[in-house]
């Protein structure tokens, strides 16, 4: 399959996470969303609600699956049991890609049930490229990894984060859930331009990318997603956008969830900042065009 199939995902349009507070309105009034997002894990089950309210939505909507705890830097090997179930899911949904995070959680069978930052190293991206591969044969479908906000850093880390990350999808051949926020956060964090980020990093692996809203305290900022999206994450997401192209667009909102019409109104705001990221696009296409002239 060739390098670029991931912009085959970016017709999807724009996203929202299917989420508990909502489900009553979008059973009763269908409003209309290009897709939803699922956490894998809170529908592995063999019955109960959960499953009965996505069966209804499969039936009208496109749902892609989003996970929290295959933890694809860790060392230990893959819970098969896990990927089974993984799995069942995946045919249940038809999900066309399947993401979860660039990151490591478990030691020895124990699990943290946290997102913990990679160390930047050769041999964890070797490590991790390896799993991809085989998680990504196993369920049959492909597999796009998320950057993870940050607020510690490893003295053992050999290069940047955005060239771990390019290092490991290129070994992996696997796409890229370009979280911008967390780019944004992790930033502020730690003292470097989330511009440098975004301009290196393979744009052609983009399937998807994450907006959401964080929290500033003193001395760091926290990815929180309870509120709508800040203005310089806008402003990276064109700026991402008029590099990888319109990719699906995903508006997390996951604590103090308001109304769904609000939260639906804040993802299609995303619309404008594609707009944006056109214009400057074509100006820039034709500025090139007139001095070839």
């Amino acid at each position: 399959m060739p390098a670029n199939r991931f912009n085959a995902f970016h017709d999807y349009g724009i996203g929202l996470g299917l989420r508990v507070p909502h489900y009553g309105h979008i059973l009763s009034e269908k409003p209309t969303v290009d897709w939803f997002e699922i956490i894998s894990e809170n529908f592995m089950a063999d019955g109960g609600r959960p499953l009965e309210v996505l069966d209804q939505i499969l039936e009208q909507y496109r749902v892609v699956q989003h996970g929290v705890s295959l933890y694809l830097g860790s060392a230990d090997r893959f819970d098969r049991g896990h990927l089974r179930r993984l799995k069942n899911l995946v045919k249940r949904t038809g999900t066309p890609w399947l993401t979860d995070h660039l990151c490591w959680g478990s030691v020895d069978g124990t699990y943290t049930h946290d997102l913990l930052p990679m160390p930047y190293t050769f041999a964890a991206a070797k490590r991790t490229a390896e799993k991809i591969r085989y998680a990504a044969d196993f369920l049959g479908v492909p597999i796009c990894v998320e950057n993870v906000s940050s607020y510690t850093e490893y003295h053992v880390s050999e290069m940047t984060e955005w060239e771990f990350l390019s290092e490991v999808v290129e070994l992996a051949d696997c796409g890229i859930l370009l979280d911008v926020n967390n780019i944004y956060v992790s930033s502020k964090n730690h003292g470097f331009d989330p511009y440098d980020y975004v301009n290196h990093i393979p744009h052609h692996r983009v399937a998807q990318m994450h907006i959401a809203g964080h929290t500033k305290f003193e001395k760091y900022i926290l990815d929180t997603h309870d509120h709508p999206v800040l203005d310089p994450v806008w402003k990276l997401y064109t700026h991402a956008t008029r590099l990888c192209g319109v990719t699906a667009t995903l508006l997390e909102w996951d604590d103090r969830i308001p109304s769904f019409e609000e939260v639906h109104d804040e993802a299609l705001k995303a619309n404008q900042y594609i707009a944006e990221a056109r214009q400057v696009g074509a100006a820039k296409k034709a500025a090139r065009a007139v001095r070839r002239a």
